[in-house]
């Protein structure tokens, strides 16, 4: 049977990139894309997805790298008193009628029709209001809030060698690095258009807040469609030097961790 990966992303947050690279990287182990919403992160995993793309607080019982900080932003109507500023407070919106204060609306075409109707304002991540395109509206970033933390979560019984290549995909190893040297956070591309900054270090899956300093961490274009579970192992083996994620700020130490050593066999990967 072929070889396969499955990584589902939530909206606003796309694999492309690395999904580029993995591609040319390891031409003979397909790599398939689904699209989910934020709330069917849980169930996703527990199905026939390896590995998740989502945005932090996830359960605490999942394995999580965090890998940048998306900027928040105020949705306001272009001619607003709002829209004159570069940039915005809380304090900015005291006397605003906020219709959903984020960090991730539950309903955001909703949301968003409500402030081209001049109800009020929203907050949301600035990726997620880029992917809406509304020409009628602006985005002022809030430069009080924490932003939301996007992370690369999985299962630790879906661990296997295909997904601990992901990982090092996602950290930016090259083709020719060992998977016991460091990784660069955010990939290979690491600027992002949208603001975001690269998380330095993991923490746990159940966490949210700023991430680190650093330079930008970038995100792709579109994506495909459903697949199965990894198939098999991963070309090149090796081990792994993922660890499981702490609230340390400081990069992982290669080797060290919950994904130390070869990943666990019986997983969705190795069936």
């Amino acid at each position: 049977m072929t070889a396969a990966l499955t990584i589902a992303f939530v909206p606003g947050v796309s694999p492309a990139k690395w999904a580029r690279v993995w591609r040319d990287r390891f031409p003979d182990v397909e790599l398939l894309l689904r699209p989910i919403g934020q709330s069917e992160v849980d169930d996703t995993l527990a199905g026939d997805v390896d590995m998740v793309f989502a945005r932090l607080p996830v359960s605490e019982s999942h394995n999580a790298i965090p890998l940048w900080t998306e900027t928040a932003v105020v949705a306001t109507p272009k001619d607003s008193a709002l829209a004159k500023s570069a940039e915005l407070s809380t304090a900015d919106l005291a006397d605003v009628h906020v219709i959903d204060a984020g960090p991730v609306p539950a309903d955001l075409d909703a949301s968003l029709d409500l402030v081209e109707a001049n109800v009020g304002v929203v907050v949301l991540p600035q990726s997620l209001f880029r992917k809406a395109s509304r020409k009628d509206l602006v985005a002022r970033p809030l430069a009080d809030a924490e932003g939301t933390r996007v992370a690369l979560v999985w299962r630790e019984a879906d661990a296997s060698d295909l997904t601990a290549e992901f990982i090092g995909v996602v950290r930016g190893r090259t083709a020719n690095s060992s998977r016991s040297q460091p990784d660069q956070p955010g990939g290979p591309d690491r600027v992002d258009d949208d603001g975001s900054r690269p998380s330095r270090g993991a923490s746990k899956a159940g966490s949210g807040g700023k991430a680190g300093t650093g330079s930008k961490a970038g995100s792709g274009g579109g994506a495909g469609t459903v697949g199965g579970k990894a198939k098999a192992k991963s070309p090149g083996g090796g081990k792994s030097g993922g660890g499981k994620n702490s609230n340390t700020g400081k990069g992982p130490t290669p080797g060290r961790g919950k994904m130390r050593g070869k990943p666990s066999r019986g997983s969705k990967g190795n069936r």
